[in-house]
């Protein structure tokens, strides 16, 4: 009999058999696909969150990203940077708080602000460089889901800045450098990390693309113990 994880799961007997009944029928309905059984946790939670199956396919993975994410979340007191507040609102309390993992945003603080209008850029872009500013980035996992923006930043401390987080989650919605942003992504090979193709995302996928992260590596934890 499976042992099912505990604080990575669903809180009630009723809503854990509701997600299990949803990933079921997902399983069921998505055909064929080419994510190993890694990846797959994660594609198919995306898959829950939008009920959209063109994730299966739409999502690409570094070959080191699974890997990468969950050793980083296994060591403990990781730091998740996100470009914008919804992404940390609705991340679980109590399954980052079992791994010990933080988070931070800085899209609406006030010399944020200051530093885009000053310069010309966006918050995102400011937001990111505060991260950076402040050695948050360093060794972190994180989460773009709203702004094409962070992420070219991203990308270009990557590139010139010599950054290197644990795992970047590049995931922008929209139809002004999305699809770009992830292309220049997707050409690093230095750095993990996980993408969506073209012009959907959202933070709602990041958000349950580092949940699926969780709930995997809970079960690594169970099998260790």
């Amino acid at each position: 009999m499976r042992t099912a994880n505990i604080v990575t799961e669903q809180l009630t007997a009723a809503g854990r058999a509701i997600e299990h009944d949803s990933f079921a029928i997902i399983d069921q309905e998505v055909g064929h696909h080419a994510y190993s059984a890694e990846q797959w946790p994660l594609v198919r939670r995306m898959i829950h969150a939008n009920a959209d199956f063109e994730f299966n396919g739409l999502t690409a993975f570094h070959p080191q990203a699974m890997q990468a994410g969950l050793a980083r979340i296994l060591q403990g007191g990781t730091p998740v940077v996100a470009d914008v507040e919804m992404i940390c609102v609705g991340l679980s309390a109590p399954r980052l708080a079992h791994f010990g993992i933080t988070t931070h945003q800085f899209i609406s603080d006030p010399d944020v602000i200051a530093a885009a209008q000053a310069e010309d850029t966006t918050r995102a872009v400011q937001a990111m460089r505060k991260a950076w500013r402040r050695g948050l980035l360093e060794g972190a996992i994180i989460g773009i889901g709203n702004a094409p923006t962070a992420l070219i930043e991203v990308v270009r401390l990557i590139r010139d800045e010599g950054l290197r987080p644990a795992l970047v989650v590049g995931m922008p919605v929209g139809f002004v450098s999305a699809a770009e942003s992830k292309d220049l992504l997707m050409a690093i090979e230095d750095v993990p990390w996980v993408a969506i193709r073209g012009r959907k995302g959202g933070s709602t996928l990041v958000v349950a693309a580092i949940h699926a992260l969780l709930g995997v590596a809970e079960e690594h934890q169970r099998h260790a113990a």
